[in-house]
């Protein structure tokens, strides 16, 4: 492929590793997973103050330790694969803090993005709020021990807030995949479709709903 660094994004839901990891093994590429464990992330669910900005905090730092040591890899080597856009980052930040919160989260975000490097491309896997509702209840049935917990109201914020950010976003190539319909276990065949559109790619915005 043209592109030696690609991320995949999407709420929570959208199937963003599992395709990450199904592209990664049928090019051989490096693959990047966002970091899950975070020790302030139970005290953010429960509501406890100040956790929202510590869980911030903790997730910038880690995504920042693992974008730097993509630079500072032979990124050219081998394809990468990330599961995430380093933006997402800020994202999340502008839901869940204060302003006084965002205030400083912005003034280290700002230094800390100029070690990141960008992708190549960047998919952005969209679907409505209700099917990844969905997807997260069967989620939660088969793994009971999954971290993730979001109740209606704020998975409808953070999915508006993805959209609001992708519809907006052009700082590299990006292909928006609308899933609403996808079984996104991801089966052979939708992934040969995947790459397919991905090799077709040059730059600009491409919008694709999956046969």
């Amino acid at each position: 492929m043209d592109f030696r660094y690609l991320a995949i994004e999407g709420p929570a839901g959208s199937g963003k590793t599992l395709l990450a990891e199904r592209i990664g093994a049928r090019i051989d590429a490096t693959l990047v997973a966002d970091e899950q464990e975070n020790p302030f992330l139970d005290d953010f669910h429960a509501g406890r103050a100040g956790a929202a900005f510590q869980t911030q905090l903790f997730y910038l730092l880690a995504r920042h330790r693992q974008q730097t040591s993509i630079r500072q890899g032979d990124l050219f080597a081998q394809a990468t694969i990330a599961d995430y856009l380093f933006d997402r980052d800020r994202i999340h930040a502008f839901l869940n803090l204060d302003d006084n919160e965002l205030f400083i989260y912005q003034r280290l975000y700002e230094l800390l993005a100029e070690d990141v490097p960008a992708p190549d491309l960047v998919i952005y896997l969209q679907s409505p709020a209700d099917v990844l509702k969905k997807r997260l209840k069967e989620r939660a049935r088969r793994d009971p021990d999954w971290p993730v917990r979001l109740d209606d109201d704020y998975l409808r914020e953070l999915n508006e807030a993805y959209n609001h950010f992708f519809f907006h976003y052009a700082a590299t190539p990006l292909l928006v995949i609308e899933t609403s319909n996808v079984d996104v276990s991801w089966g052979d065949e939708v992934v040969d479709d995947l790459l397919k559109q991905v090799k077709d790619m040059s730059g600009g915005t491409r919008y694709y709903v999956p046969r």
